[in-house]
């Protein structure tokens, strides 16, 4: 073997598959070509016939319409869209081939038939192996005989080095050719489908007979297949029978002519009357009368020949006449259902035609719409082009907003100082009258202030700074001393016994959940208390005023369970007191107040000792009351029912839905204190270790994440809150800081209320604003935003 030889061998053979769109038909013509050449190292080369017929076409829901309908643009599109879809048809194909090395060889559309363009892509690129689908020619819109007279072309004209292998549904087909007929059948003689090239009489007999004879509703028998009934090949029998009576009729012709021409001998030969000469013999003319009798005898038998002959051409030419006349109603039938199918089409077509016209319309409107739509977008530009310019002048005039307020911010630096100089030249001036003041004081332990001390810290007791409660006006007044938020009450009506007697009794009580006295002004007969900042629990559980609702956005569970708690250790420090029990009085949610931790205090307790049991009493009842106030949020005016309280469901119908979702077995267990209180069969000690237990469960629930609790909202300020996040106004961590003429921050709220009274100085300094213009805080804004992120635990 030569050495040429050896490196063909050596080289990968390639396979050409030539498929269509089809893409079953395609994947098992693939899936033979890798099984039959599997033994050998191939590359499967995939041709491809690109049906590129959007050039002149294009397939709308409403049919075909020529590409010169439409715009470039959206051809363009609609060539995209059938590019992607060839794209991952081919892209199928080559994932199908594996590991097999597989490449794509499209070709694009020419002027001549696909069949022919086959036969010189085998010669000019020598393809050897070729496998082409059944459904290769069809799927083209190549100009093209049908599939299988294309085949047949392909079959004859290709090269002889070219091995042609049809596959039709992953089988191998052969193509066979005999009488000027094609039959392609399969690898078990099954004949697929067949072609005839001249067109003959039987050929226009097969054309008129080649439905089946499961379609027909009328059947004629033939007389040499009467039993037939309706098999696939009756219409071809009676093609068959029939050809065969038409070859008859032309051998009958023939026969006929010769008989005709055999008549005309013996009528010739035969003269019609006898001539005998009279001198013939008796035995010659018995001879010849014998010759001209066997004669007519022969006509005779021709003659019944004949009329049997007439008879059978007869019965099989009214058989052919009676089969072709039902086959042409047959088509006259459907002819008829073609032209009514054809009027159908032609309204369809009209609808098509009014639809198009709509959709041109519909497309008209909205190309005016998006014009419109783009008018707006330049508009939008525009605009914000204009923002942008004014959004840059107003940071220009934030900076210089803020290089205002540093200079601000100086002078006041500048301005306490001067003020802290001033107020240390006032206490040296008031040491000369500390001795008598600490004579007075002796068994006090509180500081004494003056009434201009007092006047200053409540603005010369502003009705502003009055303090209400539900509504009410009070005799409590706000105030500040020495930078700190106070509560002055007012005792006009007392005398001044009865106020220094207030004012002792008071001095020997504290505690934490009591309320503090800080000091007290004989000269006004006031009492200065602890501020606070939350108000009662009466506002916080069931007034709906606008300043208790910023305040207290509503109490959790929690926080009443630990309210509970405290204002029953306080009320225990009262009756457990030495040397005897001090009785409050007159408990109620108006006489309980929250500071800004919504830590609860007592306050407005009665004067002096009591030593009635009785009395004692009569505070345990009024606290059972509270434990319902706070279980329900509702103001009972008295007792309720045992059965209310005790009773699961009914109590948690009952339940304050502010309060976030209640652990039920807590709150039975406080409603079930709760009756024993107003029952008065519990002491205050047992309460205490009850009260005690069930905050000591909520603190475990809460702990270990297995209830919710909603934070409380507006009034709560976490101890680790910064102090210039706190409004100076309402002591609140601000939500809206704005910056004022003297360079403190207030909330938005607490600074327009106190400029709309008429103020026309500053909270703090109490000097005279330069303007009443309000700049918004944001860099203090986003700090409190940031800190409330950090604060924020996610719920479980």
């Amino acid at each position: 073997m030569s050495g040429s030889s050896l490196e063909m061998e050596s080289q990968v053979d390639k396979v050409y598959v030539a498929i269509g769109n089809d893409l079953q038909d395609g994947i098992g013509t693939l899936q033979w070509a890798l099984k039959k050449f599997s033994s050998n190292s191939i590359s499967i080369v995939i041709v491809y016939a690109a049906n590129n017929i959007y050039k002149d076409y294009i397939y709308t829901p409403i049919g075909k319409l020529p590409a010169s309908s439409v715009s470039d643009e959206k051809l363009e599109v609609y060539r995209k869209i059938e590019e992607g879809k060839i794209d991952k048809l081919l892209a199928k194909y080559i994932a199908f081939c594996g590991q097999v090395k597989a490449e794509i060889l499209k070709t694009e559309k020419f002027d001549e038939p696909i069949h022919k363009f086959l036969v010189e892509l085998i010669s000019r690129l020598r393809i050897t192996k070729l496998v082409m689908g059944s459904t290769f020619l069809e799927s083209s819109s190549w100009k093209s005989k049908s599939a299988i007279s294309g085949s047949f072309y392909v079959s004859r004209l290709k090269p002889d080095f070219c091995e042609l292998f049809i596959v039709h549904e992953g089988k191998l087909v052969f193509l066979r050719q005999e009488n000027n007929e094609g039959f392609i059948e399969d690898d078990q003689g099954i004949m697929i489908a067949k072609v005839r090239e001249r067109s003959s009489f039987r050929g226009w007999l097969g054309k008129m007979f080649s439905e089946t004879a499961a379609n027909e509703k009328n059947h004629v028998t033939s007389p040499s297949s009467s039993t037939s009934n309706g098999s696939p090949d009756q219409w071809e029998n009676y093609v068959q029978e029939i050809e065969n009576y038409f070859h008859q009729l032309l051998s009958t012709n023939s026969d006929e002519d010769q008989d005709h021409g055999m008549e005309n001998d013996i009528s010739q030969t035969s003269p019609t009357e006898p001539d005998m000469p009279e001198n013939m013999s008796a035995a010659d003319k018995i001879k010849v009368l014998r010759s001209k009798i066997c004669k007519a005898r022969k006509v005779i038998q021709l003659k019944r020949r004949e009329a049997k002959a007439n008879v059978e051409r007869q019965a099989r030419a009214q058989w052919a006449i009676c089969l072709c006349t039902c086959r042409a109603e047959e088509l006259e039938a459907r002819i008829n259902e073609e032209m009514a199918s054809r009027v159908d089409l032609s309204k369809e077509l009209d609808i098509a035609k009014e639809d198009l016209y709509e959709i041109q319309s519909k497309v008209e409107e909205k190309k005016n719409k998006l014009n419109s739509i783009l008018e707006l977008e330049r508009e939008l530009s525009n605009k914000l082009q204009s923002s942008s310019l004014a959004k840059s002048r107003a940071e220009t005039q934030l900076e210089k907003a803020v290089t205002t307020r540093a200079e601000m911010i100086h002078e006041i630096e500048e301005l306490r100082r001067r003020r802290d100089v001033l107020q240390r030249r006032i206490e040296f001036c008031r040491e000369k009258d500390a001795i008598g003041m600490a004579t007075r004081l002796s068994d006090l332990d509180f500081n004494e202030f003056t009434a201009v001390e007092i006047r200053a810290a409540t603005d010369n007791f502003s009705e502003r700074l009055r303090l209400k409660s539900s509504g009410d006006w009070t005799s409590m007044y706000q105030g500040r001393i020495n930078h700190t938020a106070v509560a002055i009450k007012l005792y006009d009506s007392a005398s001044h016994e009865e106020f220094q007697a207030k004012v002792k009794f008071l001095s020997h009580i504290r505690h934490p959940s009591l309320i503090s006295m800080i000091g007290f002004c004989s000269e006004l007969k006031c009492i200065i208390f602890e501020y606070m900042h939350n108000g009662c629990l009466r506002d916080a559980l069931f007034c709906s005023s606008r300043s208790s609702r910023r305040r207290n956005q509503g109490l959790n569970w929690h926080a009443r369970i630990r309210i509970a708690a405290e204002v029953c250790s306080g009320l225990g420090f009262l009756h457990l007191a030495q040397p005897k029990p001090i009785v409050h009085g007159n408990l109620n949610p108006s006489k309980i107040l929250l500071d800004r931790n919504l830590v609860a205090k007592i306050h407005g307790f009665c004067l002096g000792w009591y030593y009635n049991e009785s009395d004692v009493l009569s505070d345990t009842r009024a606290f059972g009351n509270l434990l319902l106030q706070l279980l329900t949020g509702r103001n009972w005016a008295g007792l309720v029912e045992d059965a209310v309280v005790i009773d699961r469901a009914a109590l948690s119908g009952v339940l304050d839905e502010m309060a976030g979702e209640w652990p039920l077995d807590l709150a039975v267990e406080l409603a079930g204190i709760a009756v024993r209180c107003l029952s008065t069969s519990e002491r205050p000690e047992t309460v205490m270790r009850e009260i005690d237990q069930v905050k000591k469960k909520a603190d475990e629930l809460v702990a270990g994440g297995e209830c919710k609790v909603a934070i409380e909202g507006g009034g709560e300020i976490p101890d680790n809150a910064p102090s210039f996040f706190l409004c100076p106004i309402f002591q609140d961590v601000m939500k809206n800081p704005q910056v004022a003429a003297d360079g403190f921050s207030y909330e938005l709220e607490a600074i327009e209320e106190w400029l709309g009274t008429g103020h026309d100085t500053s909270p703090m300094t109490n000097l005279k604003l330069k303007h009443k213009l309000l700049t918004p805080n944001q860099t203090l804004r986003s700090l409190i935003e940031e800190w409330h992120n950090k604060r924020s635990i996610p719920l479980h």
